[in-house]
């Protein structure tokens, strides 16, 4: 065959394949109309389109025009300013096709992620839950709820759709996130959306890069210890791949979690792997945004008080910058039960840390009494706190989950005096107290708080 042909047959294919009818733009389904955007923020505005193809996007708060083309990996992706909140607004994107969104908010925006105490709703019976759903409309609160799905590689897009908060999507969306986002919303007077990114079962290391797992010798030994079911991923990365990934790109205020009963069993390692994840999503997102968990609460586990341990690696983790965790001994009924029914405190107490620490709102008590230092003295133990600054109470007659241990290490029941900057505890059978602990158990629920009602942490002054 000529050489001409060739060339003809190359110009003809390279038409065919390069003919802008043949490109449409597509849209990730996070950029959707009834969204809401992150308030006064540089955002990413993204999807995909025929290589070279151009893409003119117009926001309808700025009334601008801004032009981007797809690249040769048929791509493209532009950086808009956002508003203070406020809306409904329109975004309008145009190339061979046109797509218009509409009903588009601008405000608040948080991902809340975690196992089944985060993705219990209504249909689980949460307490009080049924009641509030027909009072729930409230077109100023967006959800963006992300199916179950595993990939063994970040994937770029999910399947889900924004709707607004109404009995209907409220009903299998996430009783704390949704509680959290309620009180913002009253408080913030500003446009909330909610991404939930949760699953029931579900260890610390699905949700994180694989490499954090994989990078480090104790935390992959533990990993490989976690027992696979038919009900949850067990794989390192795995719901981070096709859950957190895809929305990475979308602009957020922060992130609440609720998690770690998947990982009492292994839980030497979870402080760092859980500060490991929040460095990790925070680098995903390219933001230091703040992160609020809550402790998970006392469950009857049934050996040796590994959870004790576990809710101990999660107070060491609010070492790590811009963290708050939430305690929730308070709020069990029934240690029998790993999904206590009370998520409408534990998403107040949440969205209190961020209105404190994120949103500087003053007047809120949300931090609960932490174990400062312990000072011996006379036969006794005095126990020095922090966030307790008006000093503690009993709800009841006698304080409980009170132990001291001399130097043989075996703990016996205490009894305490409260002081106004301090807790003294002993025992009269013990002369030489050496350490003490405070509802160091899986099932023990305290019952000392803070002058305004938070518990006291659980923990205990040795290393045994």
């Amino acid at each position: 065959m000529s050489k001409r042909y060739f060339q003809t047959l190359f110009v003809a294919s390279f038409l065919f394949f390069s003919f802008p009818g043949f490109s449409t733009i597509r849209l990730p389904s996070v950029i959707a109309s009834n969204m809401v955007l992150q308030q006064q923020s540089t955002i990413k505005l993204w999807g995909w389109a025929g290589p070279g193809e151009q893409v003119i996007v117009k926001t309808s708060w700025s009334g601008k025009a801004d032009t981007v083309y797809a690249t040769h990996m048929a791509a493209w992706e532009l950086f808009v300013k956002t508003p203070a909140a406020g809306g409904p607004y329109t975004i309008n994107f145009k190339g061979q096709n046109e797509i218009q969104l509409t009903n588009v908010l601008i405000g608040e925006v948080w991902i809340c992620s975690g196992q089944s105490n985060m993705e219990w709703n209504s249909v689980n019976g949460v307490a009080g839950m049924e009641a509030d759903l027909p009072l729930s409309t409230n077109s100023q609160i967006r959800f963006f709820h992300i199916p179950k799905t595993t990939s063994s590689n970040p994937q770029d897009d999910c399947s889900a759709t924004w709707q607004s908060c109404d009995p209907t999507s409220l009903k299998t969306f996430s009783a704390v996130g949704y509680y959290f986002g309620k009180k913002l919303q009253d408080s913030l007077h500003v446009p909330i959306g909610l991404i939930n990114a949760s699953w029931g079962g579900t260890p610390a290391e699905t949700w994180a890069p694989a490499s954090l797992t994989e990078s480090d010798e104790a935390m992959k030994k533990a990993a490989a210890t976690l027992i696979q079911t038919r009900w949850w991923p067990i794989t390192p990365g795995a719901a981070y791949n096709g859950m957190i990934a895809p929305v990475t790109n979308f602009a957020i205020a922060g992130a609440i979690w609720y998690q770690g009963e998947g990982n009492a069993i292994i839980y030497p390692t979870y402080q760092r792997l859980f500060t490991g994840l929040i460095a990790a999503w925070r680098k995903a997102w390219k933001k230091d945004f703040p992160f609020y968990y809550v402790q998970i609460a006392p469950y009857t586990y049934g050996k040796d008080n590994i959870s004790a341990f576990l809710r101990e690696q999660q107070t060491r983790s609010m070492s790590f910058p811009n963290t708050g965790m939430v305690v929730i001994t308070d709020l069990v009924e029934d240690v029998k039960n790993i999904h206590p029914k009370n998520k409408k405190d534990v998403g107040a107490r949440l969205a209190n840390w961020a209105l404190a620490e994120t949103y500087h709102h003053t007047g809120l008590v949300y931090k609960s009494p932490l174990f400062k230092n312990i000072n011996i003295k006379s036969g006794k133990a005095e126990i020095y706190f922090d966030n307790a600054p008006n000093g503690f109470m009993l709800k009841g007659e006698k304080a409980t989950e009170w132990y001291v241990a001399a130097a043989d290490r075996q703990f016996q029941p205490a009894e305490i005096k409260i002081e106004k900057d301090r807790v003294v505890v002993f025992n009269k059978n013990i002369k030489e107290p050496v350490a003490v602990r405070f509802a160091f158990s899986d099932t023990a629920i305290g019952n000392i708080f803070n002058k305004e009602g938070l518990p006291v942490t659980p923990f205990r002054t040795d290393n045994w």
